[in-house]
C-alpha cells in the first residue's frame, strides 16, 4: 500500500513517527497522523484546512489532543456516558497527576528508558491508513495522498474526528472542499 503514497502522505507517515518519538512512546497512533497533517504546507490537506479555516486555528487543535491525551485518549462522549455512571474523569484525572504528576494518563512513558526500536503503528492508526486507501480508491484516485490521510482520520470514531469536527473539519466539509461534492445538493 505504501508504494501507492505521494510524498505529501510519505512525510505524514514520517511526521507521525516524529510526534510520536517526541512524545516518547513506543507507537503510532492516529492522534500522531493528525498532528502531522497539521504541520503539512503546500500540500492538499493543508489546503483543506486553509478553505475550512482551521490554519489559523491549528494550536487549538493541538490543545485539544492535548487535554484528550490528559484524559488517557477519552472522547468527550465517553468522558459523558462515565459522568452519566457517575464517574467524573475530570475528578479522577486531577486525583492521578496530583500524586503521579501532570499527564500521568496521557501514556507518554518518558521514565520507561530509551526506546531504540521501531515504532508500530496502534489499531486506530492502522485503520487510518486503510481508510485513506478506502477514500483514494473511492474518488477513483490512483495515489493515496494526505488528503486521503485526512478524509479517513474524520471517518473512523475518536478523539481525532472529535476534534476536527469541533473545529469544523468533517468528512463532508472536506469532500465539498477537495472535490466539490454536495454544492449541487445545495444550490438546488
Amino acid at each position: 500500500m505504501f508504494e501507492r503514497f505521494t510524498k505529501d502522505a510519505r512525510e505524514v507517515v514520517q511526521g507521525a513517527v516524529t510526534h510520536a518519538e517526541r512524545a516518547g512512546v513506543r507507537s503510532i497512533g492516529a492522534e500522531h497522523l493528525l498532528l502531522a497533517l497539521l504541520d503539512r504546507e503546500g500540500s492538499r490537506a493543508s489546503f483543506a484546512f486553509a478553505a475550512l479555516g482551521l490554519a489559523e486555528r491549528k494550536d487549538a487543535v493541538r490543545e485539544a489532543l492535548a487535554e484528550a491525551r490528559r484524559r488517557a485518549g477519552l472522547t468527550r462522549a465517553d468522558a459523558d456516558a462515565l459522568a452519566g455512571l457517575g464517574i467524573d474523569v475530570t475528578e479522577i484525572v486531577a486525583k492521578v497527576e496530583e500524586a503521579h504528576g501532570a499527564g500521568a494518563l496521557s501514556g507518554d512513558r518518558r521514565d520507561a528508558g530509551a526506546w531504540s526500536g521501531r515504532r508500530t503503528f496502534e489499531p486506530d492508526a492502522k485503520d487510518v491508513l486503510e481508510g485513506a486507501l478506502r477514500a483514494a480508491v473511492g474518488h477513483r484516485d490512483r495515489r493515496i495522498g494526505d488528503e486521503h490521510l485526512l478524509l479517513a482520520l474524520t471517518v473512523r470514531p475518536g478523539v481525532p474526528a472529535e476534534v476536527l469536527a469541533d473545529h469544523g473539519v468533517t468528512q463532508e466539509s472536506l469532500r465539498r472542499v477537495l472535490y466539490g461534492e454536495g454544492t449541487a445538493a445545495q444550490a438546488g
